[in-house]
C-alpha cells in the first residue's frame, strides 16, 4: 500500500491511516541515518494532510535548525536557525503544544518571517512539536497556500507521527553527532601528525606549522585532513629519497 492510498479530502481514512502508522514504525525501524528519517517524515506528514509546504526543524543545542524540506531548499537547509520561544515554530517548541491558524497566518503575532523562504505569505500553518520521552527533539510544519481548516483528527494524526518519530530522530541525531565527533578526533589525529612533519622538515614552530595548514585549506579549498594528508605523505616521499639505496 502507497502512502497516500486511501486518503480522501486531503486526510488519511481510519483505515489508512493504521496502515500508514504501522508503516512508519516498520520504515523507521530501519535505523538510518537522520536525512532519511526525516525525508521520511516530510513524506509521511504530506501524506497525512496534504499539503504545500512541510519542513522539519530539529532542536540543536537552544536553537531550532531547519534540516528536512518538502520542496527543495538547499540553500537553507541545515543553515536556518530559530530560537526556541520565536515565531510559531518556536512558541511550539518552547510550549511543546500544536498551533493551528486556518487562514492570515503570517498576521499572528506569533509568526516570524524569513526572506529565505516564500512558503512565508503561505495562508493556513500547523506546527507540532516532536518529542521523545517528554524531551523536544523538533518542530514540524505544514502550510497551505490557500485557507484550510485543520480538523482535530488531522492535528492529532500529525501529532501522533511527531510521538511515533521522535525517539528515531533523537537516536540518528545522536549517531549523526557521534560521527561528527569521531570525524573531527581523526582530522585532529592528522593535522596533528602534518604540524610534526613541518616542524622536523622545515623547522616550523607548532603554531606555524598551523597556520600553514590553515591557510593552504583554504587556498586550496581542500579540507585540513585532505591538506595534512598531503603534507604527511610529501613528507614520507623526502625521507624514503633520503635514505641511502
Amino acid at each position: 500500500m502507497g502512502w497516500t492510498d486511501g486518503i480522501e479530502g486531503g486526510v488519511a481514512t481510519d483505515t489508512s491511516a493504521i496502515d500508514l502508522i504501522h508503516e512508519i514504525g516498520s520504515r523507521l525501524a530501519a535505523a538510518d541515518p537522520l536525512p532519511a528519517v526525516l525525508a521520511r517524515v516530510v513524506d509521511f506528514a504530506s501524506s497525512v494532510v496534504q499539503c504545500d509546504s512541510c519542513f522539519v526543524y530539529v532542536l540543536s543545542g537552544e536553537d531550532l535548525v531547519l534540516r528536512a524540506s518538502k520542496t527543495p531548499h538547499p540553500e537553507v537547509v541545515d543553515h536556518l536557525t530559530l530560537p526556541v520561544g520565536q515565531g510559531i515554530t518556536g512558541w511550539v517548541a518552547a510550549h511543546r503544544e500544536p498551533v493551528a491558524v486556518d487562514s492570515h497566518a503570517f498576521e499572528d503575532p506569533r509568526f516570524q518571517t524569513f526572506n529565505e523562504l516564500p512558503e512565508d505569505r503561505y495562508e493556513a500553518f500547523l506546527s507540532v512539536p516532536v518529542l521523545s520521552r517528554g524531551k523536544l527533539v523538533g518542530v514540524v510544519n505544514l502550510q497551505h497556500r490557500q485557507v484550510h481548516y485543520y480538523t482535530q483528527r488531522e492535528i492529532q494524526l500529525i501529532s501522533t507521527i511527531g510521538f511515533l518519530v521522535g525517539a528515531e530522530i533523537e537516536s540518528a541525531r545522536l549517531e549523526e553527532q557521534n560521527q561528527q565527533l569521531f570525524e573531527r578526533l581523526e582530522t585532529r589525529k592528522v593535522v596533528d601528525r602534518a604540524k610534526g612533519v613541518l616542524q622536523r622538515d622545515f623547522g616550523f614552530t607548532e603554531e606555524q606549522a598551523y597556520l600553514a595548514i590553515q591557510r593552504q585549506s583554504r587556498q586550496r579549498r581542500k579540507s585540513k585532513k585532505e591538506i595534512a594528508e598531503a603534507i604527511i605523505l610529501a613528507g614520507e616521499l623526502r625521507r624514503g629519497k633520503s635514505r641511502p639505496s
